[in-house]
């Protein structure tokens, strides 16, 4: 998880897209916070910066609705964290908003046309 200043060559992420990528990563199972941000970075190819200030407030959210549960175990370094899982609600909007992105996506790139040589 990164406070560091987004690097030219990283994206950050457009509003909604966290929750999206939160919930698409808890579908591997539990994940405390920090190997979550570090679960979307590693398979965006650190393309994307998962901000600590946006991820907290994300999976609060998430919890709130009942899109994900958390309890209280042991990381690997032993510390206390906070371990997040999918709930059946949140297979169903992972579903949902998995659909509208990739059509958001389609329609974008039929917008912008086909990249120059």
């Amino acid at each position: 998880m990164s406070t560091r200043t987004p690097e030219p060559d990283r994206v950050a992420l457009l509003q909604g897209t966290l929750d999206l990528l939160i919930l698409r990563t808890l579908i591997f199972g539990p994940q405390h916070g920090q190997g979550i941000a570090r679960t979307i970075e590693q398979q965006a190819e650190d393309a994307l910066l998962v901000d600590h200030g946006s991820l907290y407030p994300a999976l609060q959210r998430l919890e709130a609705r009942g899109w994900i549960g958390a309890e209280w175990g042991t990381s690997d370094n032993n510390r206390k964290a906070r371990f997040y899982t999918l709930t059946k609600a949140g297979r169903k909007q992972l579903t949902a908003q998995t659909q509208q992105w990739r059509r958001l996506a389609a329609a974008i790139g039929r917008v912008l046309g086909p990249e120059e040589a």
